[in-house]
This record gives structure tokens, C-alpha cells and sequence, in this order.
């Protein structure tokens, strides 16, 4: 875990992307001080605050979620005293990742079930133990505007893209933007609720405020560049993605066939299922927050990770 000052007063906490729940954080500590997502279980967020306190005069009077899901919120309850500021989807959506369920995964790693314990192994890093989710009561609908002390933030609801609750921290007196999940970088994305044209007009909006540094969901800083690649990645996916539902194959027959090219590099290439499966949704004309049946895409992701040819043709 790394803390880097990327301008005055404004900080980033990274992980090192291992692949699925490594995220980032933000800190910008000025006017009581303000958090941008905690992580995903106690131990790492104990880790988070203890890294932040190198520099903080006293714990943050407020904390931003950018999105609901467990990796950017799920040690909120180590700030008692802070004002916990989220998009209001963020709040109705909390419930529908349970602590339990992970740790009851996490447990599993000597399933029989090759896929579910492949999944096991990739939480085994994470604790879900004790966590009681605790969700945003500051409830924003497209924008609120924030002055910390002279620096001027501005929280800018972009969802449905990856969920639709997304929200970006903009400063614009610092050229930084702090993205949650609207923008991985150089690893593979995962939506939940959105589509694809929502998180490609999410990524313009972030390329249109034209910071000099943007702190991703998950993977390492960034310039515009960030935005660009991922915008041309989804792109690139989607149409893909019609070429196989045109021709009546299944969501993992036409991840199976498609050549990643560059993107193969990224983390966890095989999240491409996620992507298409998305695609078949938006071509079915189902709604953008239909239910996912997450576990069974897992499933097939492991199927696609281990064909010697995926991603390469």
C-alpha cells in the first residue's frame, strides 16, 4: 500500500493490482479532511487509515463513496465520526453485496468445485469478518459542490456506468480527478448495473475536465490517457461482442473467440466475460440494472482462463 501526495494537500492510497478488490483511495486534507473510498475489509482499511495518518492533522470529517460495491466501502464503519457522502443509488444499492457470502466463499478454497475454489484463492487475501456495511447518509442526485479549506471539489454523478451510482471527484484548481470505478486501469473492468454507452459518455466527461492526474478505481495513476484506452477497450468489446450474439453464439463462445491484443496484458483478462455478457444484455434489450448472476459468470471465467488459446487468434 502506498500513499503519494499528488498535489498539495491531496493524496492517493494504492494497492498494488492483484486483481479482483485491489482498490485505491484518496485523501484531500484540508477543511477537516475528506476520504474517497475505504476498502474492502477491515484489515486493509485499518491499514488505509494508519497510512493517511502520516499526514492528517486529525481523522477525516468526511468520506465520499464513490460506488456501492464492497471494495470502495466496506470499512466505512471505521469512520464513526465522519459525514458519509454518496450518490443515492449508492445508498439504495448497498444491500446487495452481503459480507457473509464472500467470507463464506473465501472459506471455500478446498471446494471440489474447481471454479469456486480458483475464486477462494483470489479472496484469501480479504477478511470479510466483522463488517457491518455502513452506507451513505449524505445523499447526492448529479452534482455537490464542496470547498475544503480553498480547494474547491466537485462530486459529479456519471452513473449508470459501472454501477449507477457512480460518482467522480473532481478539483479543479489541482487538474485531479478521483474516478472509483468509472475508470480501471491497465486491468480488465467489471459493470454491474449501467451500459455501455453510459460508461463511455462517463469516461468523456472525466477527458473533457482534462486533469493532469487521475486516480483510478483500481490499477496505477494516470493522465487522459486512462479514459482514452478504456473508452477504446469497451468500444472495441461491444462490437465484438454483436458479431457473436448475430451469430447465435453464447456469451463465452464469442469471449473465447475474441483476440485481446494489447489488452491481454491487463490484469485478469478473462473479466473480458463480464463485458459481453453486459453486450447480450443491452442486445436482449433487458434493463441496465438486470439481476447478474455473478457466481455463474465466475464459473465461466475460470473455463476461459484455462483455454490455452484464449485471447490470442
Amino acid at each position: 500500500m502506498q500513499l503519494q501526495e499528488i498535489a498539495s494537500d491531496v493524496y492517493a492510497c494504492l494497492q498494488p493490482d492483484h486483481g479482483l478488490g485491489w482498490s485505491n483511495s484518496g485523501l484531500i486534507n484540508r477543511g477537516g479532511g475528506l476520504v474517497v473510498d475505504t476498502f474492502w475489509d477491515l484489515p486493509h482499511t485499518r491499514e488505509l487509515i494508519e497510512n493517511y495518518s502520516r499526514v492528517w492533522k486529525a481523522p477525516a470529517r468526511r468520506l465520499v463513496n464513490t460506488h456501492h460495491n464492497g471494495d470502495h466501502c466496506w470499512g466505512n464503519q471505521l469512520f464513526p465520526e465522519a459525514e458519509i457522502i454518496g450518490h443515492r443509488n449508492c445508498a439504495a444499492n448497498f444491500d446487495r453485496e452481503q459480507p457473509q457470502v464472500l467470507q463464506m466463499l473465501r472459506n471455500a478454497i478446498g471446494s471440489d468445485d474447481p471454479a469456486i475454489a480458483a475464486l477462494a484463492h483470489k479472496l484469501a487475501e480479504w477478511d470479510f469478518s466483522d463488517i457491518e456495511p455502513v452506507p451513505p447518509t449524505t445523499l447526492i442526485d448529479e452534482r455537490l459542490e464542496l470547498n475544503l479549506d480553498g480547494i474547491p471539489v466537485h462530486l459529479i454523478h456519471v452513473g449508470p456506468a459501472h454501477t449507477s451510482g457512480d460518482v467522480i471527484l473532481h478539483l479543479p484548481g489541482q487538474r485531479v480527478v478521483f474516478a472509483g470505478d468509472v475508470l480501471f486501469r491497465l486491468c480488465t473492468p467489471i459493470g454491474w448495473d449501467g451500459t455501455f454507452e453510459g460508461w463511455m459518455n462517463a469516461l468523456d466527461v472525466i477527458t473533457a475536465l482534462d486533469p493532469e492526474v487521475i486516480v483510478p478505481g483500481h490499477g496505477p495513476l494516470c493522465g487522459l490517457e486512462g479514459p482514452r484506452e478504456l473508452k477504446a477497450y469497451l468500444a472495441y468489446v461491444r462490437a465484438e461482442a454483436r458479431g457473436g450474439f448475430d451469430a447465435g453464439l453464447s456469451a463465452l463462445e464469442t469471449a473465447k473467440r475474441i483476440d485481446l491484443g494489447p489488452y491481454a496484458r491487463w490484469t485478469e483478462p478473462e473479466r473480458l466475460l463480464f463485458s459481453v455478457e453486459r453486450a447480450y444484455r443491452e442486445f436482449c434489450g433487458k434493463p441496465f440494472d438486470a439481476p447478474i448472476d455473478a457466481v455463474a459468470v465466475f464459473r465461466e471465467m475460470h473455463q476461459l482462463r484455462s483455454d490455452p488459446h484464449f485471447g490470442r487468434h
